[in-house]
């Protein structure tokens, strides 16, 4: 990693993601349900239109794939996710642990010292895990 370090806002940035992963997860599945199945309003087809008026053609997946790319909100969510996912099984498996206990535990008071005992490392160790974590997300995103 060259000289640059991450801001602290944006590393505790990073780490509050890390937190939010398992909603984060959750909410890109409903917003892709949300804009794939929209709440349509009944149309009444019978109104000034006869059998041959012209009507417009009809393509629901170019329809659908376009609503899922053109969403900003859906493509930074899954940005982040997929960033968080490709660092994570990068992990070895103590650091795997360290994640999973530190960030989707629900044990935020989860103090270093417990999570070193916990899972077999040093607490230095620890602190080591977390920023090159935090770092190789951040390196992910692109937000360094």
């Amino acid at each position: 990693m060259g000289a640059e370090k991450l801001q602290k806002a944006t590393f505790k940035h990073i780490e509050a993601e890390l937190y939010q992963y398992p909603n984060t997860v959750k909410e890109i599945k409903k917003r892709r349900m949300e804009l794939l199945y929209p709440y349509l309003e009944e149309v009444d087809e019978n109104q000034g239109q006869g059998v041959n008026s012209v009507r417009s053609i009809s393509r629901p997946t170019e329809r659908m794939a376009t609503r899922l790319t053109a969403d900003k909100r859906l493509r930074n969510l899954e940005e982040i996710a997929e960033a968080i996912e490709s660092v994570y099984n990068d992990l070895n498996d103590k650091q795997k642990d360290f994640v999973r206990m530190r960030y989707w535990s629900g044990r935020n008071n989860a103090s270093p010292v417990m999570i070193a005992m916990e899972t077999d490392v040093s607490e230095r160790t620890v602190h080591n895990y977390k920023r090159r974590i935090v770092e190789a997300i951040g390196e992910r995103i692109g937000w360094m």
